[in-house]
């Protein structure tokens, strides 16, 4: 378990994000034309996993606003924004905000992304959604950089999360 906070009050992860070093694990994920997609789906890219608990919250919402500006600048770069939001919120959002350089993926079936990759939140009001994270896999699928943002309200570390693809 991770050690994080929301708003200041302790809470917990189910467990730790994978070790940079180790292979991405593969999901199952939802796009926003209810599709399933999978790691194998972005053989060959570079990737930054977005994680975080709801689009429709004031950071991140920031985030990927952020994330949007930052990836339309590098080269060989893809964001996948990861919730439990429906993929009906993540869309909306992406037209409002005109996010088109954001892939947006809903772990709302199972949570098993959540799961597999160790970022659930445990207790707390927001047990059962994800904490903010970044994870940074390779064009080769392995984990280059991980980011657990240690409080839940806090945007995580944009530059630091291109930097490692560099």
């Amino acid at each position: 378990m991770t050690k994080i906070t929301f708003k200041g009050t302790p809470i917990q992860t189910l467990a730790s994000l994978p070790e940079v070093g180790n292979s991405a694990i593969d999901f199952q994920l939802i796009a926003s034309d209810l599709s399933t997609k999978t790691l194998a789906d972005f053989k060959g890219e570079n990737l930054i996993l977005n994680v975080f608990p709801s689009i429709d919250t004031q950071v991140c919402s920031i985030a990927v606003k952020e994330f949007n500006e930052l990836v339309a600048k590098a080269d060989n770069i893809r964001v996948l924004s990861i919730s439990r939001d429906l993929p009906f919120a993540q869309s909306r959002f992406a037209e409002e905000e005109k996010t088109e350089n954001i892939t947006f993926l809903s772990d709302f079936k199972t949570g098993q992304f959540g799961k597999d990759y160790g970022l659930e939140i445990a207790d707390s009001p927001l047990a059962g959604l994800h904490s903010r994270c970044i994870i940074v896999v390779d064009s080769n699928g392995a984990i280059i950089y991980t980011q657990q943002v240690a409080e839940v309200a806090e945007e995580p570390n944009y530059t630091a999360a291109f930097e490692s693809l560099k």
